[in-house]
């Protein structure tokens, strides 16, 4: 009967114009998203655009050319050339030079920024892969359920046929029938819910793979989900060097003492050395040598507002640090539990209660058949069969997306083993 099941099922679905029967891997689909994701290719940009601040920010500003010329008695070049010792055409050049330490600072910083955005990257890439992970296995939970309902469907129209032949031969009353017609009419109702829950993990799957709305997708290829290896303060303890919300904090908390002992250099000037040359015809050239320095005069207006406003940046990227690791501490232990009753669930519909439903629908129905049992106990236990075969397939859904869940929050592999 599983077979005929599969292939009604299968047969209602490629019904829809546009319908593949290709299956589909989790990993292929992984490896699609990751490659054609706009979230995905956007983070890539951004990282990609601070790697390349590092190496400007470390850099000698550009020095300066300067051209001009002194005239005396009149405005043209070259006036009073030779004649008068104040007139002379020449140019200067001037560099900026940076007090010893800053452009390393600022690297250094730039550094740290593109590591944060890194982490970032990251972090996004964990999100599609998690997402793409729950829409399969909640595409795959419709597969299974809409075989579970067509073969409890299945078994209504018998159920319904053995009622008419018995009303016929004047041995049940005519609402066992209608009694069965009702139940085979919520059947189907619970089908089309299903098929939209179907429709929709399709079309979220086909927005995290970029593909055209509508796109075909086929069944599911069913993987089994390995039971929990890792304790969950195991896994609190690798998250602490893998998850990329903490990664990234550190990261920011890193270009923040920078910031800070930027802003504190900030009080010693930078200064600027310029050399002229400066013609003046028959006279002897001229030669002129200088160096500009500020005068650090408003540093309680100026630098000394830009340090505080550094150590405030520091001390709320050590507290965003803190908010972010209790948090995620939180986060890793419901997921974490959620796992934990979900796989305890799952063992339990299918080694006690499924297996006992089974036999339950067996018994009742050669029951009725013989005139030994009445319809209402074939339909509770028709009805009971196919709820612990959905909450079956619903918990085997619930531990699947409790570990795509712990693995996107720690970056760390629950499929694997230590």
């Amino acid at each position: 009967m599983r077979y005929t099941s599969r292939f009604l099922v299968l047969a209602l679905l490629w019904g829809y114009p546009g319908r593949a029967a290709e299956p589909v891997h989790l990993a292929d689909l992984v490896t699609e998203a990751l490659a054609a994701n706009r979230e995905v290719l956007a983070a890539q940009k951004k990282y990609e655009a601070a790697r390349q601040r590092p190496a400007p920010a470390r850099s000698m500003p550009e020095p300066m050319l300067s051209l001009g010329y002194a005239s005396n008695g009149g405005p043209l070049p070259g006036q009073g050339l030779g004649k008068d010792p104040t007139s002379n055409i020449g140019l200067m050049v001037s560099q900026e030079i940076p007090y010893p330490g800053k452009l390393k600072l600022k690297g250094d910083i730039a550094v740290r920024e593109a590591e944060a955005e890194f982490q970032q990257y990251q972090a996004v890439q964990l999100s599609v892969r998690s997402r793409v992970d729950q829409a399969f296995h909640r595409l795959h939970h419709t597969w299974e359920a809409l075989q579970i309902l067509a073969e409890g469907k299945e078994i209504l129209d018998s159920v319904i046929k053995v009622s008419e032949a018995r009303y016929s031969a004047g041995k049940t009353p005519q609402q066992d029938i209608f009694r069965a017609q009702t139940q085979l009419s919520m059947m189907e109702t619970r089908i089309i819910r299903m098929q939209q829950d179907q429709h929709t993990a399709e079309a979220e799957l086909n927005a995290l793979l970029n593909r055209q709305p509508g796109s075909p997708m086929g069944e599911p290829v069913s993987e089994d989900s390995p039971a929990l290896v890792r304790t969950v303060d195991e896994l609190l303890a690798k998250a602490a060097a893998t998850a990329p919300e903490l990664r990234r904090a550190i990261a920011m908390i890193q270009r923040g003492e920078l910031g800070v002992n930027l802003a504190k250099k900030e009080f010693h000037s930078d200064y600027t050395v310029a050399a002229g040359y400066f013609n003046q015809g028959g006279m002897a050239p001229m030669y002129q040598v200088r160096v500009d320095i500020p005068l650090r005069l408003h540093a309680d207006s100026r630098q000394r507002p830009a340090l505080n406003e550094q150590v405030d940046l520091l001390g709320e990227a050590k507290r965003n640090f803190e908010a972010s690791e209790q948090n995620l501490q939180f986060r890793v232990r419901e997921a974490y539990l959620a796992a934990q009753t979900a796989w305890r669930l799952r063992t339990l519909y299918a080694d006690t209660i499924a297996p006992q439903t089974q036999l339950m629908v067996e018994s009742s129905l050669a029951a009725y058949q013989n005139g030994a049992a009445d319809l209402i106990s074939v339909l509770n236990n028709l009805s009971a069969k196919v709820d612990a075969q959905e909450q079956l397939h619903e918990q085997e859904l619930n531990y699947a997306i409790a570990l795509a869940r712990l693995e996107e929050m720690t970056g760390v592999a629950m499929k694997e083993s230590r």
